[in-house]
Parts: C-alpha cells; structure tokens; sequence
C-alpha cells in the first residue's frame, strides 16, 4: 500500500511538471552580447529608480555610480544629483546628511528643501530640511501585503504626487503643504500599492500591478492590466503583461500596438533604439519601432537573481548590458 501511494504521488508530481508550460520561440538568431560589462558587485535591493550593489556602489538611470552609501544603507532615488538611502529601520541618508525620521521609508524625492517620503505603514510626511521640521504628515490604511515594485513621489510643477501602497495617488499642494486631492487607481486589488509613476507633457501616468490610469486635461482613463513591467518613451507607454503581451499606447491609454508571446515570463522593458523585453527563459526580445516584427535573441542569466532595466542597460547578475 505504502509502494502504491508513492506510485500514486509520482504520478501526480509528473503529471504536474509536463503541465507547466513555457515560452519557446521558433528560432533565436544567436547570443545578444553588445556593450557587456561587468559589475562591481551583485544586486542586494532595487526599486523602479535603481539598485543597490553589495559593495555600497549603486545604480541609477545614469548608469553605475562609484559614490557610495554606508553599509546599512539602501538606495530609493537621486534627485538632482543627490542620493536619497534608507536604513528601513528609522533613518534616511540624503547625500552625507543623515536624517532620523523615527519610522522606515521606502520612497523618496527630493527639491530644494523639501524632502517627500513614503513610510512602511502607509503614511507620507514632507519634510523641511533647512528648518528640520515636518511640514506635512498623514496616515493612510495600512497595506500589509506589497508588490515589491515602490514609485517614488514626484515633484510636478507645484504639486507633489505621493504614491501610496494602498491604491491611491495624494495629491499636496507645494505652496500650502496641504492635500488638496485623492487620486484613486486601484481600491480593490490585494497587491494594489503604486508601482509606476510618472508624467509625460502634464499628464499623470500611474500603474498598480493590475490597473493603469492617465490623468491630463481634467480627464481621467482607466484600464486593466496585469503588469509584470511598464515604462514610458517618446510619449508612449509599454506595457508587459503577465499573459505574455507587450502594449504599446498613447498616454490616454488608447492602444496603438501590440504582440503576443504565448506563455511568456517578462521580468523586464527597456528601450534602446527600440523596444527590449527580457524573458524568463532566457531570451532577449527586440520589437520593432512599427511593432511589425521582432528579433529574438539568447540572453543567459540567473532568473532567480535580481534584474533590473533602466533606460537602454539591463543590469543582471553582476553584469550590465547596453542595447542598440
């Protein structure tokens, strides 16, 4: 009997395994190896806005930086030139000053004087750093379970976008440090934090892992998608979803293109002179500019590493890799 159950859960097991589906192109036209260099240590920690190597350097879209933050430190963002870590235990670093904020940040951004962070439980503060004071803080419902992915906030003309991990977008006033508005993109989704934010010519593009909104002109367009990766070019928005297809559209969310990878894993969108999707298989695949046709590349790494895409480089393993 106990030979016949273990028959019986093998069974099962390989039952299971030849079920598992995976992306396999038809052909591939060999290995994509432009402008590969190495890394000076591995990926520790990373957020939409850049990574942090384990041996202090960091990453940012302007590629590897040799200024190094403490030990205990992980970077969130650099603003006009200053690096902004976090200790996630109470402290934050903005260049060599170090800040005691009495909670974990997970978000940052910074403009003059004014320092914008998100905090572990949910709540925002606006900070003052020439008078050290507090000039905003509020308390939003705490988010137990997060996508990993964390927007930063965003300083557009004179108001400050705080992306928060329960859905919304807080809209404060710079002028009176006040709220003046709640953007809601997602009030239903369990991992429903904002993982993408950004603004192209006025226009408010925001994602969660399972809706996407534009907000321009008063007007406000919303759809669903389930994102594994979204960035912005040329005043259009790419999207790769977790069914395999890479959207592109406009920024009122009006789809313009798109193609489809049957059972494709993407971890990441970059862009070089086109668009790249990186695919967990271990393929590189470049989409044309008119999204008539692809070239689909060999692209070895450990997926079960850290990867991240900024601009036109892919950084991966302890390697980058600049794409054409």
């Amino acid at each position: 009997m106990k030979h016949l159950l273990l028959l019986i859960g093998l069974v099962f097991v390989l039952a299971g395994c030849a079920g598992k589906e995976f992306y396999e192109p038809e052909d591939t036209i060999g290995n994509y190896d432009n402008n590969k260099a190495s890394l000076n240590g591995d990926i520790i920690t990373m957020n939409k806005d850049g990574a942090t190597l384990d041996n202090g350097e960091i990453i940012t879209k302007r590629g590897v930086s040799k200024f190094k933050i403490p030990e205990e430190y992980n970077f969130l963002n650099i603003s006009n030139d200053i690096v902004i870590s976090s200790n996630y235990k109470d402290k934050v670093l903005v260049d060599k000053k170090e800040i005691l904020v009495n909670g974990v940040v997970i978000a940052a951004s910074l403009k003059e004087n004014k320092l914008a962070l998100l905090f572990s439980d949910n709540s925002i503060q606006l900070y003052d750093m020439e008078t050290e004071k507090i000039l905003l803080k509020e308390y939003f419902q705490h988010s137990y379970v997060n996508d990993t992915r964390i927007a930063n906030p965003y300083f557009m003309n004179n108001i400050i976008l705080f992306p928060t991990l329960d859905g919304k977008i807080v809209v404060v006033s710079e002028a009176n440090n006040q709220v003046i508005k709640n953007i809601i993109v997602d009030a239903d989704g369990q991992f429903n934090n904002i993982i993408f934010l950004d603004v192209i010519n006025d226009t408010l593009v925001a994602a969660t892992a399972n809706k996407l909104i534009s907000v321009g002109d008063g007007i406000l367009n919303l759809k669903d998608y389930n994102i594994r990766d979204i960035i912005t070019k040329n005043n259009n928005i790419f999207i790769a979803t977790i069914d395999g297809q890479i959207i592109k559209t406009d920024i009122s969310l009006n789809i313009m293109d798109r193609r489809k990878y049957k059972y494709a894993k993407f971890y990441a969108l970059a862009y070089g002179t086109s668009l790249y999707a990186l695919e967990s298989q271990g393929y590189l695949i470049n989409i044309s500019n008119d999204f008539k046709s692809d070239k689909i590349y060999d692209f070895s790494f450990d997926n079960e590493q850290k990867v991240i895409a900024l601009g036109d480089t892919i950084y991966y393993d302890d390697e980058s890799i600049i794409l054409k």
